[in-house]
């Protein structure tokens, strides 16, 4: 008979490895939810700036 010891435990791999994935998986979700909101604010700030040809003429 075989010993069940000698026999590697996969179980408690794969559930390190499928934690691991969750959180690397969240963590680049909440990257790209920043990038995005970011890059939205930057677009909604650059189109409130005055073009050249409707600057304020001031003397």
């Amino acid at each position: 008979m075989t010993d069940q010891s000698d026999k590697p435990d996969k179980s408690n791999w794969t559930g390190a490895a499928a934690m691991a994935g969750a959180a690397i998986g969240s963590a680049a979700l909440a990257a790209a939810l920043l990038y995005a909101s970011r890059r939205k604010e930057r677009a909604e700030k650059a189109a409130k700036k005055p073009k050249p040809e409707q600057a304020p003429e001031t003397d």
